[in-house]
């Protein structure tokens, strides 16, 4: 007798009877994938309940021990900046990263550096064989005793090697590839990945092994498969990198044991990754002065300040739709900044092609780039470059006006320390650190006539306003 069948959503789980073109609960187009039910009871012993929790007493809150709740050191120092310490036993933790990126090797040496420690890892496979894995660990000098492997795409097989091994951490590459016969469908899919990732977590929960998952990304970059999969598990995080740059992001966007949005940066060598303790001098190493269109600016990634050069381009376009181009920045923020010059500073790109990019490889969403985006472009549009000592920070509103972002004092103590002695921010920006001036400007067309760019460009390809002086301050 055929199973019961169902219509599951790619992008958000929901269920539907029969296949329609659009999810009704997300809106997202041709995500529905037929699959089979299994039987109820089949698909309850597939969520792992088993009753074994049947009976708990509730205890009042301030009774809770708190001795099992301290993250352990991972030995990696960038990863223990971004995860406020190291895991958590009993957690578990998604990385998520594009094809190639690096997590396989990532983890590889996390259960190396975990081993090294005193701690015992398993490594589960399901992507690769054992001979693959081991070639990558001698390579990377992870190769050492307490870690182990099994190659295999079972979940019971993983689970039940786990519960003989009973190592401290467990590390599943990937969940995307783990299938479970029980349940009635296909390896892959989007019930295979909810229910082999609930039977994770109610392992590690249960054990108190602190458990890894890989996970793949989509096209756009977000998490491949169900969003119950985020919810389920205790942190979420994203590797990132260009594949033509060295330079490697590790961010955290959940955590349940600390704060999000802490920044782990990776250089990666023939020997693998390797934690870069001060990025800020690596991202500006070749930077180059003099060059009309470059600025750099404070970012600030979780608690961490980090300096990264930004720079524009505008050429004249021989397209009736001139090409707005921009990597490393949301392209929403280009377009505010050109909007706002053209409106308010008189600096006109509307037949011009104009390419904005973060050098090295970061990607920067904070309104602070603001500022330094709209220096940019107008010193690229007239050719006059910015000094090579200053830095500038702020966020641009729809009048022009520039308004402070938050932790200035932290961004410009991290310029000082590299060297600048100039900052343009808002008027409302607290006072520099010593040895530092600044250029306080109210409005952006103010920032343009301040830093000297409303010169033209002799050949007359385009041409700036004065602007208003008025609010300029040192």
């Amino acid at each position: 007798m055929r199973e019961r069948t169902v219509h599951r959503c790619t992008k958000c789980g929901a269920t539907h009877l029969r296949w329609v073109g659009r999810c009704s609960q997300c809106a997202a187009w041709n995500a529905l994938v037929e699959e089979d039910l299994p039987p109820p009871a089949r698909a309850a012993s597939a969520r792992g309940w088993s009753g074994d929790d049947a009976g708990a007493e509730p205890i009042a809150l301030g009774d809770v021990p708190l001795d099992g709740g301290a993250p352990r050191p991972t030995g990696i120092a960038e990863l223990d900046r971004s995860l406020a310490g190291g895991l958590v036993p009993g957690s578990v933790t998604l990385v998520g990263g594009e094809p190639g990126v690096g997590k396989s090797t990532l983890l590889l040496q996390l259960a190396g550096a975990w081993a090294a420690r005193g701690g015992t890892a398993l490594l589960v496979a399901a992507e690769e064989s054992a001979e693959q894995v081991r070639r990558r660990a001698e390579r990377l000098g992870a190769a050492v005793g307490g870690v182990s492997i099994l190659a295999t795409t079972s979940l019971r097989a993983a689970i039940d090697a786990a519960g003989s091994a009973r190592p401290d951490l467990l590390v599943v590459d990937s969940i995307h590839a783990l299938a479970d016969p029980e349940v009635g469908a296909s390896g892959g899919s989007v019930s295979q990945m909810r229910e082999c990732a609930a039977q994770l977590v109610h392992y590690a929960k249960r054990s108190g092994v602190a458990t890894v998952l890989v996970g793949h990304v989509t096209k756009d970059g977000a998490l491949a498969g169900p969003k119950v999969l985020e919810h389920l598990v205790d942190t979420v995080c994203s590797f990132d990198g260009e594949r033509h740059h060295a330079l490697r992001i590790f961010t955290v966007t959940k955590h349940r044991f600390g704060p999000t949005g802490e920044l782990g940066v990776f250089e990666m060598t023939e020997h693998g990754l390797v934690g870069v303790a001060d990025p800020s001098k690596l991202l500006l190493g070749d930077r180059r002065s003099g060059v009309a269109g470059s600025v750099v600016v404070p970012v600030l990634e979780g608690r961490r300040p980090i300096l990264v050069e930004l720079q524009a381009l505008v050429a004249r376009s021989a397209l009736a739709t001139p090409r707005r181009t921009v990597q490393g920045i949301p392209p929403g923020r280009l377009a505010l900044a050109v909007a706002v010059l053209e409106q308010r500073v008189g600096c006109s790109l509307a037949s011009m092609d104009v390419f904005a990019s973060v050098v090295g490889g970061v990607k920067v969403s904070e309104p602070a780039v603001d500022l330094a985006l709209g220096l940019a472009l107008v010193s690229a549009a007239t050719g006059v470059p910015l000094g090579s000592d200053l830095v500038a920070c702020g966020e641009i509103g729809l009048g022009g006006e520039l308004r402070q972002v938050v932790h200035t004092e932290r961004r410009l103590a991290e310029a000082a320390r590299l060297g600048f002695a100039r900052a343009c921010v808002p008027p409302s920006a607290p006072e520099p650190p010593a040895g530092m001036s600044v250029v306080r400007v109210a409005t952006l067309a103010a920032a343009v006539a301040a830093l000297g760019l409303g010169r033209a460009r002799t050949r007359g390809q385009t041409r700036v306003r004065a602007g208003d002086a008025s609010g300029v301050s040192d």
